[in-house]
């Protein structure tokens, strides 16, 4: 298994749709960049938020997570509240190949303000926009903002095809489009 480099990552996007939309280059003068990298892909975030709130004093299980738990928001940026979490999406929408695995990794212009992205696989054959988990380490608010970077994505090629795939498995967020909070298949 290896890491892929720019040039795949274009022809995939190119041949397969890989990334919508997709970037073949960089954008990052006077905005938290995004697009195609050497050996990845910077995702920008979108407009649209759902914000961890405590107002109704919801349980938090992720078995049984609870909407009362998020407010939602929508604009040009985000505040997190001080030691809370927000969910969001990608704009882009991707469709990761069989033999791929895709990680997901924090950009360090947010890391270096106590902003952390979570860390998550994208299963091979996903397809969907990408839930995004933010959370504010800071006891300060703190700004995201929308329609700039926020992560990048690394693609990782398996020598030999897998038996099982997230499609396969029927994968409980396959083909999401929306802020899905966390469920367990039924």
């Amino acid at each position: 298994m290896s890491i892929q480099p720019d040039s795949w990552i274009k022809k995939m996007c190119k041949e397969n749709n890989m990334i919508e939309p997709f970037l073949d280059h960089q954008v990052s003068e006077g905005k938290i960049s995004y697009g195609l990298s050497s050996m990845g892909y910077d995702v920008r975030i979108s407009d649209e938020y759902r914000i961890f709130t405590n107002v109704n004093s919801s349980l938090v299980d992720p078995k049984n997570f609870s909407e009362d738990n998020f407010i939602e928001r929508k604009g040009p940026h985000c505040i997190i509240p001080p030691n809370s979490f927000v969910l969001a999406k990608t704009v882009e929408y991707f469709r990761i190949p069989k033999d791929v695995l895709c990680i997901c990794v924090g950009k360090s212009t947010y890391a270096r303000t106590g902003i952390i992205c979570n860390v998550t696989p994208i299963e091979n054959e996903f397809e969907g926009n990408i839930v995004i988990e933010l959370s504010n380490t800071t006891p300060n608010p703190a700004k995201i903002y929308s329609n700039e970077g926020i992560a990048q994505f690394l693609f990782f090629k398996s020598d030999t095809q897998p038996e099982t795939t997230y499609k396969s498995k029927n994968g409980k967020y396959q083909g999401q489009t929306t802020i899905q909070v966390a469920k367990i298949k039924k």
